[in-house]
């Protein structure tokens, strides 16, 4: 199938799959004799596995090194695991650094919940940080 119709079956645009071409996520099967890329249907696939892996939060970067993983013959779900492993490790200290960063805006959202703006100084700029 050349680009556009890939494009239209996988949901995304034909600059986004020139973009996975150039930093090595997709490969074309070939060129027809007017120049257009044609690709198979394992595109297919590839795309939905890339769009999963984004949807997990792995970077382009990551999701290259499981499909080399795989275009070499190897079966690279361990990588995958532990990849996983890293992000949920991730995730978990971003939560915690969010619910820190609440606590910190909830106390400066009651102090200036009973402060009387009125009663700011010119010379500040707000006391309420």
């Amino acid at each position: 199938m050349r680009i556009g119709e890939l494009a239209n079956t996988t949901g995304t645009t034909p600059k986004t799959l020139r973009f996975y071409e150039d930093v090595g996520l997709l490969t074309p099967a070939g060129r027809t004799a007017a120049g257009y890329r044609t690709f198979t249907a394992d595109a297919v696939d590839r795309l939905n596995f890339i769009r999963r892996g984004r949807s997990a939060g792995l970077t382009l970067a990551q999701i290259r090194e499981v499909l080399e993983l795989r275009d070499a013959g190897a079966t690279p779900c361990r990588h995958v695991k532990d990849l996983l492993d890293a992000r949920l490790t991730d995730l978990d200290r971003q939560i915690a650094e969010l619910q820190a960063l609440r606590e910190t805006v909830a106390h400066l959202h009651e102090d200036a919940s009973t402060a009387d703006p009125d009663a700011c100084r010119p010379q500040d700029i707000c006391r309420y940080l």
